[in-house]
């Protein structure tokens, strides 16, 4: 029977809402910007935050990136790159793109100033993307930083209303896909992937109820492969619960948390960390779910910690310790030569704290237990009896590996098995 034009309309509006399913992975990839290449050419520096003025070590890394960009074009190897400089995310753009400019002309750039801004900029901020000045001088760039503030401001203004690149964002595209550095900090390192963290105002909510697109996330800019969803602040501020939520909502398998002043140096299908810390490896790409839980639950995902030095290949997920650490004994708590020194339950009611995850993990490698939980919960709502809480189990099996930390500061931890489920905690009596 030959189909009728209702019946053909009707098909249509199911496979465009299919889609643009915010549930799908496939939504991932329509978000996907259309300039971009099949192989990017250039590099990404995406830094967790808090990126200090001293350091050497990422702003010299992304002029390095943009100077190699400016020879590899022919400039002479004299040439300080240019390097423009995106105050959009901040609430007073022009103090915010000022000490940008100041530390990357430090290390040898010759930085601009991008007149694009939603608040308190001297231009219109739906002219100044579409002045033929400032598109060109974006095009003309070896790089492109991107400042801290708030992420969806970037979008708003290098977006159109409907979603469409506008001319200055095309520009930034030109650059990447030319061989240039996209760099970023805080909201300028949410915007590198495909799903970003738009606003989470409390990781136990997102926990029970989930996120809704628009609200707690949003599309990015996408210069990250649509596989990885990257998030800052991370470490420093307990922000693996919402990563955990987000990439499991939106099925992207792999997640990158960085700390502050700490960067990814992403080229190709590797990553590097550089910087005073490091990153959290989240991966759920064997990890399962289940639709009839309530509240978040999560089975066999996997956590590790990458330090400074640390090489991920992100097709692979193969991962490189930083060459002093190869010296180093693995290890390896399978091995029958494994001697665990500690013997403490290793329990912590406080598991979205600052730094606890990573500390809990640290333990763990030295525990003859190969279990460590952690809670979290709204301890205020505990003083009056029993509330909702959540349950971080984390163990190590078969796969785990670690690294000493050398000459380094930290171990390099790889594939701590991680579940979480919803539970009740009793509440919370003292006398």
């Amino acid at each position: 029977m030959r189909p009728t034009c209702s019946r053909i309309l009707l098909l249509l509006l199911i496979a465009v809402a299919w889609r643009f399913d915010g549930d799908s992975a496939v939504w991932g990839q329509a978000v996907e910007s259309p300039s971009r290449n099949p192989v990017p050419q250039g590099t990404l520096v995406i830094v967790g935050g808090g990126l200090r003025f001293d350091n050497a070590e990422v702003w010299s890394r992304i002029v390095k990136s943009a100077h190699n960009c400016a020879v590899a074009k022919g400039e002479p190897k004299e040439i300080r790159p240019r390097i423009a400089v995106f105050p959009t995310a901040a609430y007073y753009p022009q103090v915010s793109g000022s000490r940008s400019i100041a530390a990357l002309n430090k290390y040898g750039a010759d930085a601009f100033l991008v007149p694009i801004a939603i608040q308190n900029a001297p231009v219109d901020v739906h002219e100044a993307v579409r002045d033929p000045a400032v598109v060109a001088q974006i095009r003309s760039a070896h790089g492109i930083f991107f400042t801290g503030g708030q992420q969806a401001r970037i979008m708003q203004a290098l977006l159109t209303s409907e979603g469409e690149q506008t001319p200055a964002l095309r520009a930034v595209w030109d650059v990447y896909n030319a061989g240039g550095v996209i760099a970023g900090t805080s909201a300028g390192a949410a915007v590198m992937s495909q799903i970003m963290c738009r606003s989470v105002e409390s990781q136990l909510r997102v926990l029970e109820h989930g996120i809704t697109l628009g609200k707690e996330t949003a599309p990015g800019l996408g210069f990250l492969d649509a596989k990885w969803f990257v998030d800052q602040h991370f470490i420093i501020r307990g922000r693996f619960a919402r990563a955990l939520v987000v990439t499991q909502h939106h099925q992207v398998p792999h997640g990158l948390g960085i700390d502050e002043n700490t960067a990814l140096v992403v080229q190709g299908d590797q990553t590097e960390i550089v910087g005073y810390r490091g990153a959290i490896f989240l991966d759920l790409s064997k990890s399962a779910g289940d639709p009839k839980a309530v509240g978040f639950f999560v089975k066999n995902a996997r956590v590790s910690y990458l330090d400074r030095g640390d090489i991920l290949n992100m097709r692979t997920l193969e991962l490189t310790p930083a060459p002093e650490k190869q010296t180093e004994t693995v290890i390896d708590p399978s091995s029958p030569t494994f001697q665990p020194e500690g013997e403490d339950t290793l329990f912590t009611t406080e598991i979205l704290s600052n730094s606890t995850l990573l500390d809990m993990m640290r333990r763990l490698l030295h525990n003859k237990h190969r279990e460590a939980t952690g809670l979290a919960f709204d301890a205020n709502a505990a003083r009056k009896g029993p509330v909702p809480a959540f349950e971080f189990r984390m163990s190590l099996d078969n796969d785990t590996r670690a690294w000493p930390p050398g000459t380094g500061e930290d171990y390099t931890i790889s594939n701590v098995k991680l579940d979480v489920r919803r539970v009740e905690f009793a509440g919370l009596s003292y006398r």
